[in-house]
């Protein structure tokens, strides 16, 4: 079973995070997802970049859906 749900409850319920990684993945979204990687090896839910993709495509919120349609050139 994949972490990505909960490390993805994790980074939205940080703003600051949140907006940090929206603004990375805008100008560099294949180290965007490298750092989502990164930080679910640092928070113990390790997470390949096809899971984080994967389950980012699932999600039905729009602001990510937005964030997705922006960020695809590099996820």
């Amino acid at each position: 079973m994949s972490n990505a749900p909960q490390l993805y409850a994790r980074i939205s319920a940080d703003a600051a995070l949140t907006q940090d990684l929206f603004r990375q993945a805008l100008q560099d979204p294949s180290g965007a997802l490298q750092r989502i990687v990164a930080l679910g090896e640092a928070e113990g839910l390790p997470v390949s970049p096809e899971e984080v993709k994967a389950h980012i495509a699932s999600l039905e919120d729009g602001d990510t859906k937005q964030w997705l349609v922006k960020a695809r050139g590099g996820l």
